[in-house]
Formats: C-alpha cells, structure tokens, sequence
C-alpha cells in the first residue's frame, strides 16, 4: 500500500485526508517514483479549492517532487529504475509513490538533492520560462516582481540579478522586503498601494518593459499603470483570486500594452522545452547563481497545516512536504 493526501470535495484544508491506498503500477510509457521530497505550491491550492477543476475524485493534488524510479512500464526509454529524478506540473504529487509519464522525468544531477529539487522545479521552470521566454529579461532592464519573497519571486529577483537586470520586488511585510533584498532585488515595494510611484521615481519616469504578477486581482491595476508604453504584462497566478474580466480597450489607454497569461505546462509541453528549461534551471542553481530558499518542511501527513501556512502568507520561500 501506498499512503496519500486525497481530496473527495472541494474546499478549506480540512478536505485533504491521509489515506491508504493502492500501490499504482506503471502502465505503458509511464514510470513509478517512490518520492522522497514533494514541493508545495499555489496551484495545489487552487485544485484543493475548486478554483481549478478537478479531472475526476477522488482525486490527489500536488505537482511537483523528487524521487527514485522503482519500476517502468514498457516502452520507457527516459528513466530506468534507480534514477534519482525529479518533475513537476503531472498532477498526482501527494503521495508516498506516485506513476507519471516518463518523459515528464528529469534526471538530477549529482550536485542537487531531492529537497532542493522537490523545491525548485515547478517554482524555478516557471521563473526560467518567464525571464528567458515569456520576456526575454536582459542586462539593464528594470522590472517588477510581485510577491518577492515568494518560492518564484526568490527565484526571479536572483536570476534577474545574475542577468544583470535591477528589479523592483514588492512585498507584504519588511521582514520579506529585507529577504527580498537579500536575494537580489534592488528595491522593494511594502504594498502595491504605492508602487507605481516608486516605478516613477526608480525609472525616472519611463516605467517598466514588464510585469511579472502572480497575485491577481488586487494588483492588476498598479502593475498595468507601472508598464512603460507597448510593455508586457505577465499574470501568471491569483493569489487575491482571479482577474475579473477586463474590457481589453484598456490596454490601449494605458499604452498599447500586451498581456499574456501564460503557464509552465504550454512553455514545457514539448520534450526538447522540458529537458532545456530543466538543464538551465540546474544550470544556475549548480553555479551558486540562484540559491533555492527552502524555509519550511512539513510531514507530507499535515499537508492542511502546510496550506493554511501558505494561505495566511506565513511562508516565505519554497516549502517541501516529506512523506
């Protein structure tokens, strides 16, 4: 047997139970993981919700972990048993072993242990995909990261700095402004009340090409008035709850602006991506470039105690979940 976090409703963190169940086996295509590390991260929220739909329950949330491959099923050319290999985005993480499809494994470097990468893959793919893809951040750019102090905004505020960009982190306490700061951001922001003042002053008043916004709702104003004109606005989560729909003719008025809303599943779809977007993650992490903050751990039985932490913006960093 098997021991996981099933959900069989939505709803608050008293909806994930611990329970048995049965060992699965790989099916054609698919590896089986005996995980040693598991990272949390919003999107579980989101799933244990109900904001985004289950595909069936009961069902297991969590996207992201680090393990040994125990067993393959046929026709898996990737992976092979005793593979210390990591993933994320494959629903099916809360778990003490877990199939997936063996071409969403990557192997991990000798350099890199599985707390660090059950940390880091969801959070750190999805800074790679947003620095180097969605906006192509360079050398001299001025940006703005919200969350900062978050498990993507360490990440975002060390990489960008690594470029040679200047990044402007907002935050909800001092406490994060000062582990904002520590990890690379330039200036921080306490509140986005008064952000797009201090964009004005930092810049001069030229404002920024982007926008990096996993908050949602509650920012979507500010972040939209900090962009320079034709600047990108990337909103990549909802942490205050979803955008309510907008008339797109405000893009116009505030500067013929872009947006896009784009996710690490689209940006890692493709084998060749996944392997790239993975390599350069590691890549940056080996070099010391970008350090990943794992700031708690909790049993992977007390996952509603890691969820009400992540919830009440008690955590900072990455958080990993230990079967």
């Amino acid at each position: 047997m098997t021991k996981a976090i099933r959900i069989h409703a939505n709803g608050g963190p008293e909806v994930m139970k611990w329970e048995d169940v049965p060992t699965p086996e790989p099916g054609p295509g698919e590896a089986l993981v005996k995980q040693t590390a598991v990272g949390l991260n919003y999107i579980d929220v989101y799933f244990r919700s109900g904001l985004y739909k289950a595909p069936a329950m009961p069902l297991t949330i969590g996207q992201e972990g680090a393990g040994t491959v125990t067993a393959i099923g046929t026709g898996v050319t990737h992976v092979k048993p005793g593979d210390r290999v990591a993933y994320a985005g494959a629903l099916g993480g809360y778990a003490t072993d877990r199939v997936i499809a063996a071409d969403r494994l990557v192997k991990l470097p000798a350099g890199i242990d599985f707390n660090t990468a059950a940390a880091m893959m969801l959070q750190g793919m999805t800074a790679q995909y947003l620095i180097r893809r969605t906006y192509k951040v360079k050398s001299g750019d001025t940006i703005v990261v919200h969350a900062a102090a978050g498990g993507v905004g360490l990440i975002l505020c060390q990489w960008a700095k690594h470029i040679g960009a200047t990044v402007i982190g907002v935050v909800s306490t001092e406490q994060k402004a000062e582990l904002a700061r520590a990890h690379g951001a330039t200036h921080t922001v306490i509140g986005h009340a008064g952000l797009v003042a201090e964009v004005k002053r930092i810049t001069g008043g030229a404002m920024v090409p982007v926008v990096y916004d996993s908050v949602g709702k509650d920012t979507w104003t500010t972040s939209l008035d900090s962009l320079a004109p034709l600047g990108l606005m990337v909103s990549y989560g909802n942490a205050s709850g979803p955008v309510p729909p907008v008339d797109i003719g405000i893009l116009a008025a505030k500067g013929s602006l872009y947006l896009t809303r784009p996710s690490l599943a689209t940006y890692t779809a493709k084998r060749a991506d996944l392997e790239q977007t993975a390599a350069e993650l590691f890549d940056v992490v080996q070099k010391g470039a970008v350090k990943i903050a794992v700031n708690q751990t909790f049993p992977l039985k007390d996952a509603a105690a890691a969820h009400i932490a992540l919830e009440s913006r008690k955590t900072t960093g990455s958080t990993v979940l230990l079967p």
